[in-house]
């Protein structure tokens, strides 16, 4: 895994593309857990906001998921794995003090999309950097289902969800959103978080 070319990005531009980032077989292997929680009816609609105000409205994101925990199975295990050896160099680069990753699978209907939005909260923020892994194979333009990346200058990356793509960027800086999906569209997203500054009241 190039995890240079990720500083390297991260430092030029605030925003990092990385083809092929994971072995094909693990890429399999995580397809084939992602579909197999989904038939079990593990996957629930995804909601919008958080604690309290956390509601689902599909007119904003229709998306399912699923968090990721160790030990749910080997393949997941061994992205945690991965993703914690780049939270580690993201430490040593930026000294962001990041302090834990979470994850959840991410599975888009045919038809679904999320809304422009940041991926830190307004009262919370402690997710400092956002990593996305796709799982789909043999996507093409037709599928649709693009992240788009609204860039500091105004101008706009789109990032075909394509199995092996990894994206990575600052959550608070970065507007994204999903265009709408002609097919499934599967996903790992998460979040690098540190402590956050603005904990809720108890």
């Amino acid at each position: 895994m190039p995890f240079d070319s990720i500083i390297d990005d991260l430092v030029k531009q605030g925003w990092s593309l990385q083809q092929n980032s994971l072995p094909e077989s693990l890429i399999q292997e995580l397809i084939t857990e992602s579909y197999r929680r989904a038939a079990q009816g593990l996957l629930t609609p995804a909601g919008v906001g958080r604690a309290q105000e956390l509601t689902v409205r599909d007119t904003i994101r229709g998306d399912s998921i699923h968090w990721l925990e160790h030990g749910q199975a080997t393949c997941t295990d061994a992205y945690l794995e991965h993703m914690e050896a780049l939270r580690v160099t993201l430490n040593q680069a930026f000294f962001l003090g990041l302090e834990d990753f979470e994850c959840h699978m991410a599975l888009y209907p045919p038809g679904s999309f999320y809304k422009t939005h940041v991926d830190r909260f307004r009262d919370d923020d402690s997710r400092t950097v956002t990593a996305v892994t796709y799982l789909n194979s043999n996507w093409t333009s037709e599928d649709g289902g693009l992240m788009r990346l609204y860039l500091s200058d105004g101008a706009a990356q789109d990032i075909p969800p394509l199995a092996g793509n990894l994206a990575v960027f600052m959550s608070a800086d970065r507007p994204h959103e999903v265009l709408p999906t002609q097919r499934e569209r599967l996903a790992l997203t998460g979040w690098f978080k540190r402590r956050s500054c603005n904990p809720l009241p108890l």
